[in-house]
């Protein structure tokens, strides 16, 4: 059994756990059911699945640090196909992976070089409030080849489509508070990227709520 602080209490029955919960106004979550005996700990449950929420989206920052996104561009791209890559370099930047700028010329393209680079530093200026150039955009080739790394998020505006995100991550908060536990202050994040919340199972203090409780009749520490 783990308590509100996050101590060890030992083993003890399924009965002493409810009472516990029941003492702490908080629900019995079991977190570990496989376990021998099984491991649960007093938690406002809405708290519970946003450290969970929390927990991924840290687990994802870390999966992405290393990832690199390619966007291709051309001289004569559409305004929209533009403004379509764009937003797709803001999402993977905000997403802590680099981004590898490529525009390709094609036959008569190479007469005007000049207009390559200048579609290329028109979508690096754009992208400044969220990543930086490696080093300064090259001909190589056929194409012009460029590398940006994302800005350290205190740094690093925040993505245009979060609004909505942010209005997720409230409405978590929010439903811990009103379990009476409210979450630890914590900045809303910037990949925004949706997470899939895992469902432990649940038991509550409440003695007619046998559904959520181990099978064994003992909690484990």
């Amino acid at each position: 059994m783990i308590d509100t602080e996050k101590r060890m209490l030992g083993v003890m029955t399924l009965g002493e756990a409810i009472n516990l919960a029941r003492q702490n106004a908080v629900d019995l979550v079991e977190i570990a059911p496989n376990a021998t005996p099984p491991v649960c700990r007093l938690i406002a449950f809405g708290k519970f699945r946003y450290e969970l929420a929390k927990q991924e989206r840290e687990s994802r920052k870390h999966q992405h640090a290393n990832k690199v996104k390619e966007i291709q561009l051309s001289p004569n791209i559409d305004p929209h196909d533009f403004a379509v890559k764009l937003q797709h370099g803001v999402d993977f930047l905000c997403e802590d992976m680099k981004v590898k700028i490529t525009l390709r010329f094609r036959g008569r393209e190479m007469a005007h070089k000049e207009l390559g680079f200048q579609q290329v530093e028109k979508f690096l200026q754009s992208l400044t409030p969220y990543g930086h150039p490696d080093a300064p955009a090259k001909l190589i080739g056929k194409g012009i080849n460029v590398m940006l790394s994302p800005l350290p998020r205190a740094k690093r505006a925040k993505n245009p489509r979060q609004a909505e995100r942010d209005i997720e991550l409230a409405a978590e908060r929010a439903a811990a508070a009103a379990a009476g536990e409210p979450p630890e202050n914590d900045s809303l994040p910037e990949d925004g990227s949706p997470s899939e919340e895992a469902s432990p199972e649940s038991a509550s203090p409440e003695p007619d709520s046998d559904n959520h409780e181990p099978d064994n009749g003992e909690v484990a520490a």
